[in-house]
């Protein structure tokens, strides 16, 4: 039934290409921005999680906890 209902519309294999264009695209900038970090920013993201510190971004004198 979905079948019928989806080849009853028009254009249906062009938005399969959009969408996989689309895809690449996002896809291909995310991985050039990922290469384009730099190497000290993505050291200090990578031991971010391991710090039992307050975060750099916390205000003074706000309590979080």
């Amino acid at each position: 039934m979905i079948q019928h209902i989806v080849s009853a519309i028009g254009g249906v294999a062009v938005l399969g290409v959009i969408s996989i264009c689309l895809f690449f695209a996002v896809f291909g900038a995310a991985l050039l921005w990922t290469l384009c970090l730099k190497k000290t920013f993505v050291a200090t993201m990578e031991l971010l999680p391991l710090h039992d510190e307050e975060p750099i971004f916390a205000e003074k004198g706000a309590n979080h906890g």
